[in-house]
């Protein structure tokens, strides 16, 4: 599906944004508020209910440095300040050596809050690429294996050192690392999804709302074609009879011979550009046949047979700009990938339409077949002199499945077998609508509003 140019108040397709702009500086000020708030309690606390000996000084001043950028941001930087993925990266760095830093001064790994290493990681899991998640995930292990080493050891009020046997040591070191490295990966997977498919469900919205305009452009021109019908027949009868007066002057005549031509040349054009604009029943309903081979028609001549077969009965079927744009990118996603021949065949079966385009490609890879119809899915390799620029990232079946879904129609991906269907070797695409969903209204196509 070739890319229409985006106006200027059209935001940009997925992938085109340009990077940052991630996280706002406010939201990431109040998480460390949130924190520094925590670690004070926690240490006071500590020092003065719990008895535990603590070097509260050196503890308060880490935590001071938090207060300090934390006081930077707030009065240099606008609290909507967004946040480039850079700056994001340095952010959580920052907090996650703050973090390890007061560990270092508090026991270590026997303090419970060493769980806080899994929140630096977590965030940018979420909020940013795959290659600083991977950067941060690395320095937090590093850190957490630091600060299990080298604490300073937690003393009670009574001079006794808190110590936890080797094997729990060892067990809080490796579960806090599993934990890193799990909810790192799965935080990324799920946010990356998320991602995904609301880019996804933005280029479907921008898909259908061209498609929606390029509806009311064709009824513009329609009222403009029979809005300038009445002053274009003027000037074609007037300039009838210039000629028919100025016999004797031949270059005054082919002056008016001329006007009449011209003006007999914008009814023809502006006739043309009308025909596909005017907003009637015909322009909302059509057979089956014609609003498959108008899905169809931009890619019956690529050098592929596109083959019909149509109920015996050709029922009038809802003509929406979702079922056009629909099942013109699965017919597409067909050619494409077809070695010479693509089968579209429409049934009955009982009060459903089952709509089922086949090729003779190489079909989908199995492993991927119940995923189809998911965004940015690399589904099927085309050759690249058959389909430039092709990236396989399955967004124009996602946008197919999408706007037949708002039509009521349900999908389903399969392979055909070539031992039952002989040469229909490759990929399926069936498509069911309800009757009720599909039919268009009974009755008379009615008056066109615009010549009413």
């Amino acid at each position: 599906m070739a890319a229409l140019p985006l106006s200027p108040d059209e935001p940009p397709l997925p992938g085109t944004q340009a990077p940052g702009d991630l996280l706002r500086l406010g939201t990431l000020n109040l998480l460390r508020w949130i924190a520094i708030g925590g670690q004070i309690i926690a240490l006071l606390a500590a020092q003065f209910w719990l008895e535990i000996r603590l070097p509260l000084g050196l503890c308060l001043l880490v935590v001071g440095a938090s207060v300090i950028v934390n006081l930077i941001s707030v009065f240099i930087f606008p609290e909507s300040t967004r946040l480039t993925e850079r700056q994001v990266f340095f952010t959580l760095l920052f907090d996650l050596t703050q973090l390890a830093t007061l560990l270092m001064l508090t026991g270590g790994l026997t303090n419970p809050f060493a769980l806080l290493f899994l929140a630096p990681v977590t965030i940018s899991a979420t909020a940013l690429e795959g290659r600083a998640t991977l950067v941060l995930g690395t320095v937090a292990l590093v850190l957490v294996s630091v600060v299990a080493l080298f604490a300073v050891p937690m003393s009670m009020g009574d001079g006794t050192i808190f110590a936890l046997p080797r094997l729990f040591s060892f067990g809080f070191w490796l579960a806090i690392v599993i934990g890193i490295v799990f909810l790192g990966i799965y935080a990324h997977r799920v946010a990356a999804e998320i991602h995904a498919m609301q880019d996804a469900l933005l280029a479907t919205q921008m898909a259908l709302a061209r498609a929606q305009k390029l509806t009311d452009l064709g009824g513009v021109v329609a009222a403009a074609a029979h809005e300038l019908g009445t002053p274009l027949a003027t000037i074609k009868l007037v300039s009838a009879e210039l000629m028919e007066e100025l016999e004797d002057h031949p270059d005054l005549r082919d002056d008016a011979q001329l006007i009449r031509d011209q003006a007999d040349r914008c009814r023809d054009i502006l006739r043309s550009m009308g025909q596909a604009g005017k907003d009637d029943r015909l322009m909302r309903q059509g057979p089956l046949s014609l609003v498959l081979r108008e899905a169809a028609e931009p890619h019956l001549k690529r050098g592929k047979a596109v083959h019909f077969t149509l109920p015996d009965s050709d029922p009038v079927v809802q003509r929406q700009p979702e079922i056009l744009h629909g099942l013109r990118n699965l017919i597409q996603n067909a050619v494409d990938f077809a070695d010479a021949n693509v089968w579209v065949d429409a049934e009955w079966r009982g009060d459903r339409l089952v709509l089922r385009i086949v090729d003779d490609g190489p079909g989908y890879p199995p492993h991927l077949l119940g995923r189809m119809g998911e965004p940015f899915l690399r589904n099927r390799k085309a050759d690249p002199a058959q389909r430039p620029g092709y990236e396989g990232m399955g967004l124009g079946m996602f946008i197919a499945k999408t706007l037949l879904e708002r039509t009521g129609a349900r999908l389903s991906f399969a392979n055909a077998q070539p031992e039952a269907m002989a040469d229909r070797r490759g990929a399926i695409v069936e498509v069911i609508w309800p009757a009720n969903r599909i039919l268009a209204e009974t009755g008379a196509l009615g008056e066109n509003p615009l010549n009413s």
